[in-house]
């Protein structure tokens, strides 16, 4: 058993790491580099653990059998790499939780649609089985919930390519890759490496596993060919010869001799083709997992949009305000826009991920009337949406002042969208926080 663990990142996740080592006998020091860091708040949390902040010598790493890394810190980091160069293992969050999972592994990436479709995937399970845990990226540290597995428990992890770069004995009987778009290259440098993060996720998979894919999709329709899990497709584009399909606002499971229909879209509570595609796959999820079909539909038909995900969150004077705080790429922001209805007004921009912005510009095809820009990419986006012809900007220091703009700008029959397309770590703590903000600037 390795004694002394170096737990790099106080955020969240760094925080619950370090938190389930000590309760595993663990001597634990926790790192930090930011010198600012508020020790008492941590403190509070992790009693007497040492915690260490700013810097940390090469003698100190040496005495340490294993590090743990936070994902947000990146394993190109300086303090990383020479953790590495000194043979100290590295494991990352996930991993860490896995060590002590007694349960099964359902495991969901994806660029975008993760975060509803895994919690979705936590509802049906839930129903059929009352001892699952859903946790992950979704907010909940896998660390934190994987205390509460069971020999018969099902866990549902939101996994991102941060996590999944740090994962090796992790292990997913059903996992799922929704779809791969840009995103995070200011991180992975290239889509390539970007892609093979996420493809981790099968990494440790036999064929006695399944894995989920999007059949409308190069790159996991390429991929598939390498796979050992048994591969359970869905498409909305491309019908599979045998999957999940969507058609004439028609889910339908495709067998090679049949076709049987489940679902109608007008009968749930989700809008948008994306959110479609998130359906198709959570169906998929739940069969691989055993869960009968009606139980999965009855739950489906039920399911409200999650927070910060095209969230309908008032109507005003005839104007219906949405919150999509989690259009934190390019990609989920044209999902959004297309599941628009109305002349729409967007507010948009935010942290600079290294994104381009053709395609996002590019979908507004007649629908956005007015776009607002806020955070560090707005003069990018500015100058992007001018080069396609679009001209009605205007920009805005806060997101208070630009649903200010909205509102006066706006008129009954319109719909107001906040779906950035960008990361929000230049004005925010979080995305969260950013669509909170946003709902109150509303509300108020």
């Amino acid at each position: 058993m390795n004694n002394r663990v170096l737990v790099i990142g106080a955020g969240k996740s760094g925080i619950n790491a370090a938190k389930l080592l000590m309760s595993k006998g663990y001597a634990v020091t926790l790192f930090d580099g930011n010198p600012q860091t508020d020790k008492s708040a941590i403190r509070k949390i992790l009693g007497d653990a040492e915690i260490l902040l700013g810097d940390i010598g090469e003698d100190d790493i040496k005495t340490f059998d294993m590090a743990v890394i936070s994902p947000g810190v990146p394993l190109d980091n300086p303090l990383v790499v020479k953790i590495n160069n000194l043979n100290v293992k590295i494991i990352g969050e996930i991993e860490l939780g896995y060590m002590y999972e007694k349960g099964t592994v359902v495991a969901i990436t994806g660029t975008n649609g993760k975060t509803t479709t895994t919690t979705l995937v936590g509802d049906i399970l839930k129903k059929w089985k009352s001892n699952t845990i859903v946790a992950g990226n979704i907010g909940l540290p896998y660390t934190d919930e994987v205390v509460k597995s069971e020999n018969d428990s099902i866990s549902v992890i939101e996994v991102s390519s941060f996590q999944l770069e740090t994962i090796d004995t992790f292990h997913a009987h059903v996992a799922a890759i929704l779809n791969i778009t840009p995103d995070h290259l200011d991180r992975h440098k290239t889509m390539e490496a970007y892609a093979e993060a996420k493809f981790n996720v099968t990494k440790n998979q036999t064929e006695d596993d399944f894995v989920v894919m999007n059949y409308d999709d190069d790159r996991l329709r390429e991929f598939s060919k390498k796979c050992k899990a048994h591969v359970i497709w869905f498409g909305r584009l491309n019908k599979p010869k045998t999957g999940y399909y969507y058609r004439d606002r028609v889910i339908s499971r495709i067998y090679e001799d049949r076709e049987e229909k489940l679902l109608n879209v007008d009968d749930i509570n989700l809008i948008g083709d994306h959110n479609y595609e998130n359906v198709m796959a959570a169906l998929a999820i739940a069969e691989a997992a055993g869960v009968p079909s009606g139980t999965a539909i009855e739950v489906t038909k039920a399911f409200k949009a999650v927070e910060h995900r095209i969230e309908k969150v008032d109507i005003i004077n005839g104007v219906v305000y949405y919150n999509d705080s989690k259009g934190t790429n390019t990609d989920a922001s044209v999902k959004a826009i297309k599941a628009m209805s109305r002349p729409t007004l967007l507010i948009a921009g935010g942290y600079d991920k290294n994104s381009t912005y053709d395609d996002f510009i590019d979908s507004f095809d007649g629908k956005i009337k007015e776009l607002v820009l806020i955070g560090a990419t707005a003069e990018k986006i500015k100058a992007c949406a001018l080069k396609h012809g679009f001209t009605n900007i205007k920009t805005a220091d806060s997101l208070e002042e630009a649903v200010s703009i909205c509102k006066s700008d706006s008129e009954e029959g319109d719909a107001v969208l906040l779906s950035p397309a960008c990361a929000s770590w230049d004005m925010f703590k979080s995305y969260e926080e950013r669509g909170r903000l946003f709902k109150k600037a509303v509300r108020g």
